[in-house]
Formats: structure tokens, C-alpha cells, sequence
């Protein structure tokens, strides 16, 4: 069980939560581990095999307080969200937007925008680091494939153009990713992008990252008062955070892939961290999970510059910042949605 800023991940398997007054009593084995006060957690995300008692359900339901169910690997499989709040004509203006194919695509285009700078970004830091080599060119030859795709989004009068276009530099950003490995162990080499279930340890971590930030992407966009299942860049479905998806896009480089990276390349992660599943599938063991979501949230705490703000705000607060910009890009009180870019 860890506790970090205001939410408690619980991952031990077999841990079972109830409500014991205004605190929640963690018990293992039938054994009572720790109570915490209620009034010091906003959310509470569990993994695998992790029990609630009715009570407590009711009870963050009741005080607007979040439940995230993860499978043990990471995956988002669903979410209690207390009753909807938040500015109606906000809504409005968010459905409205979807349904003009001018307004959806300009956001979508920006997403996309967002995502491949930040990409870029990333390859041409780890380019700089192999300066003169083969590895090199064809770090810088990915970057080219997102300045190219910089150059040609405006001209898409479609969003299957968009997403052509995302989904040709994202090919080519995973083809070059092993390049910006310098760890040299077997078990983090990386053949490419896969999920559902990841088959190698760098997978598997990044899975499991983009659970935990499609968790803050969910938060972020229902504190501003938008509805995540409307988006504009993915397809709408049935349960699908369609927004939350999107906002994903341009915050995936930046918050989860340098992390993947910082943790196997200073080796703050070890193979022998990881659970091999008859089959192929890979999964963090607990002792990495905790170790992954701490590096996650100590991440979130390190102060950056945001580029449109122009002031110094922690990492954590990026997904809340550029939801309310969306926001206002609704409501009409800025021209286009800007996304985040980072440097």
C-alpha cells in the first residue's frame, strides 16, 4: 500500500479495504495492517485482486471521492465517478464542438500536433547523446518523420488524415525506440510496440504507465467539468474516455516514455522485477509496481516551465492545466485548443 499525494495505490494481493468510521482499516489475511483517515485521500486505485466492502464503495461515492480498479498489470478496467457536476453550457459547448466538423478537427489537429513535438523532442535529446553514429541518423531520421507530419497537418481536411498521420510517426517513433535504450540487459531490448498483452519488460512498462496516466487525464478533464467520454481525436464507444485518450497523445513522450527510459537505463528496474505468463505475456511484479508508481509520482512533484503559462508548475498539474485551457477553448475565450509542448 502506498499513499502518495492524496491517493492510496493498493496492490497487495488479498488486501481487503472496509469502512471503519471516518477511516479505512487495510486488512491482509484477516490480519488489520493500517487505518487511514478518510480525510486525507481524494482517490483510491487498486490492483488485481484487491476487495472493497459496500460500505466504503458507498461512502467515497457519497463524498465525491475517486475509485480506480486496475487489473495487476495496470490495465484501466473501470472507475467510480461520483454523480456528474460542473457547468451544463461547459457540456454543451463540448457536444456542440463534436458535432462541427471544423471545431473537432481543429482540436483533434492540435492533439496530434502536441503529441508528435513531444515525440520529436524526445528523439532528437537521445540523438544529441549519439551524436556521429548510425544510431544517430536514424534517431534524427524519426524526428524528420514528425517534422514532416508537423508540416502536412494543417492541410488535413479529414481526421482519417489526421490519424494517418499520428499513426505513421508513431511507427516510426517505436522503430527507433530501442535506440534511446542504453541498457544493455536482453530483457529490455524492444521489438516494437505491443499490448493486450505486452510480451517484453520495456512493454509491459509502458502499459502499465499509461494506465496510471490515463487515470490523471480522467481525473484532470471531470475537475474542469468536461465529460472525458466525448472526444474528438478517438471514436466514441460505449465506456470509451474517448477525451481522456486524447489528451493522452500529447502527454504519452513526456510523462511515461522518459520515465521508461530514466528507469531502465540507470537501472532503477531489474529483470528480475517482472512476472513471465505462460504464453508470452509480461507483468511488474508488486515490489516494481510500488517502485514504478513512486517514480511516477516523484516525477509529478518536479517543477517545469509551462510554456504557455510562462511560471513554474509542478509536473502533476500539466493534465489539469491543459484541460481547463481546453475549457476555455470551448467557452470561446481563446481561438484554438493549445496543447502542451515540451522542452
Amino acid at each position: 500500500m502506498t499513499q502518495l499525494l492524496n491517493t492510496m495505490y493498493v496492490q497487495t494481493q488479498g488486501t481487503y479495504l472496509r469502512l471503519d468510521h471516518e477511516t479505512i482499516r487495510v486488512e491482509v489475511g484477516g490480519e488489520s495492517k493500517l487505518q487511514v483517515p478518510l480525510h486525507h485521500l481524494n482517490g483510491l486505485v487498486v490492483f488485481g485482486n484487491v476487495l472493497l466492502s459496500p460500505f466504503l464503495i458507498h461512502k467515497f461515492a457519497e463524498d465525491g471521492r475517486s475509485i480506480v480498479w486496475l487489473t495487476n498489470s495496470g490495465r484501466f478496467k473501470g472507475r467510480l465517478t461520483p454523480p456528474t457536476s460542473g457547468n451544463v453550457l461547459l457540456r454543451r459547448a463540448q457536444f456542440a464542438a463534436l458535432d462541427d466538423l471544423n471545431s473537432s478537427l481543429s482540436i483533434a489537429r492540435n492533439t496530434v500536433a502536441g503529441k508528435l513535438q513531444n515525440a520529436r523532442t524526445t528523439l532528437l535529446r537521445s540523438a544529441r547523446d549519439l551524436k556521429g553514429t548510425p544510431e544517430d541518423e536514424r534517431l534524427r531520421g524519426a524526428a524528420e518523420v514528425h517534422a514532416e507530419a508537423i508540416r502536412r497537418l494543417p492541410n488535413a481536411r479529414r481526421l482519417d488524415e489526421v490519424r494517418g498521420l499520428e499513426g505513421d510517426a508513431a511507427r516510426a517513433y517505436f522503430e527507433v525506440f530501442d535506440l534511446m535504450i542504453r541498457n544493455e540487459d536482453e530483457a529490455f531490448r524492444f521489438r516494437g510496440r505491443n499490448r493486450r498483452p505486452p510480451l517484453d519488460a520495456t512493454n509491459a512498462l509502458l502499459s502499465f504507465l499509461y494506465g496510471v496516466l490515463r487515470n490523471d487525464c480522467h481525473s484532470a478533464l471531470e475537475s474542469a467539468g468536461l465529460d472525458p467520454q466525448v472526444g474528438f481525436l478517438h471514436a466514441l464507444r460505449p465506456g470509451r474516455p474517448a477525451l481522456a485518450l486524447d489528451m493522452m497523445e500529447e502527454l504519452r513522450a513526456p510523462l511515461v516514455d522518459r520515465l521508461v527510459l530514466t528507469l531502465i537505463n540507470l537501472r532503477q528496474v531489474s529483470p528480475d522485477g517482472f512476472i513471465y505468463r505462460p504464453g508470452g505475456a509480461v507483468e511488474l511484479d508488486e515490489t516494481t509496481r510500488k517502485k514504478v508508481v513512486v517514480a511516477y509520482q516523484e516525477r509529478k512533484s518536479v517543477e517545469l516551465n509551462h510554456p504557455l503559462l510562462k511560471s513554474s508548475v509542478p509536473t502533476g498539474l500539466v493534465p489539469h492545466i491543459q484541460a481547463r485551457l481546453l475549457a476555455r477553448h470551448l467557452r470561446g475565450d481563446i481561438p484554438e485548443y493549445p496543447p502542451y509542448l515540451f522542452r
